[in-house]
């Protein structure tokens, strides 16, 4: 996590695969999806991280991510927990899934990721297991983002 100007590495503490953003909710709403995530039921999965990319934009670099392999089982956890959230109220997801680890950040100015991406093209982690789900309420500041776990849902465990 080293070799890109401008480069705002993310600590091991803010490193998560983010099944489905919400953004700002009221208290209620808040609590209706507390509800619709505990009530999920899913089965543990084993995971690695696989490749690297970024999501750029015309004026802006965007995150450095790393991809999250195999996508199909995170793919179809992703329309679990984006239909739950529906039925507690939310719209639903309107961005395609990409399942991702974001690595790295960037102010507005505009960076070459390129030779760090083609660098790190090859990049896979030895595997883990996905076996739990966590909702978070983020906190944004200047220092950068503070995630605080709201609730856990463990795999197997409704």
């Amino acid at each position: 996590m080293e070799g890109v100007p401008g480069a705002r590495w993310q600590s091991e503490d803010l490193l998560h695969v983010t099944l489905r953003y919400i953004g700002d909710v009221d208290q209620h709403r808040a609590e209706d999806v507390a509800l619709a995530v505990q009530g999920l039921r899913f089965s543990p999965v084993e995971l690695w991280l696989s490749g690297v990319g970024s999501f750029d934009h015309k004026d802006q670099s965007r995150p450095i991510w790393a991809g999250v392999a195999p996508a199909t089982p995170l793919a179809n956890l992703h329309k679990k927990v984006d239909h739950a959230l529906v039925r507690s109220g939310l719209p639903p997801e309107g961005r395609a899934y990409i399942p991702h680890v974001t690595l790295a950040r960037f102010g507005k100015e505009k960076a070459d990721v390129a030779p760090w991406l083609n660098a790190h093209a090859e990049f896979r982690s030895d595997p883990f297991i996905l076996d739990h789900l966590a909702l978070f309420e983020s906190h944004i500041s200047r220092d950068g983002p503070r995630y605080e776990e709201v609730m856990r849902v463990d795999a197997g465990s409704n």
